[in-house]
């Protein structure tokens, strides 16, 4: 009838069978969960480029002209003059004040008495 080779023969073929289709399976799912990554990747695209152009339309400088006309009194923008833009060298330097904490008490935080709390992590 059936020898011990033939059933060895047979579960190997079996099992060769079950793991190449449990191998192709696999490749479907990580195909199809590239295929809806490579969707959203588009999706994203045509938002980027429709916000794109958005702020095109929004800061257009004509745009932007009849806006700073239509509320010129609640802004009260006025043009740059020329005085008004210097270098970094020119700005004067800000004073640094340092407060002194030393002469003050820092609500009791910092008294000259030792703790009395016992941690592990202190060797006695």
């Amino acid at each position: 009838m059936f020898r011990t080779s033939d059933i060895v023969l047979i579960a190997v073929m079996v099992s060769a069978a079950a793991f190449t289709y449990k191998t192709k399976h696999e490749a479907e799912d990580q195909l199809a969960t590239v295929r809806k990554i490579e969707a959203q990747i588009r999706f994203e695209e045509d938002s980027i480029d429709l916000l794109k152009a958005d702020w095109s339309l929004l800061t257009q400088p004509s745009r932007l002209q009849k806006l700073a006309e239509m509320y010129a009194a609640e802004l009260e923008l006025q043009p740059v003059e020329a005085h008004q833009i210097v270098g970094l060298d020119e700005l004067p330097v800000r004073p640094m004040e340092i407060q002194d904490f030393s002469t003050e008490r820092l609500g009791g935080m910092a008294e000259s008495e030792t703790d009395k709390v016992i941690t592990g992590a202190v060797v006695q």
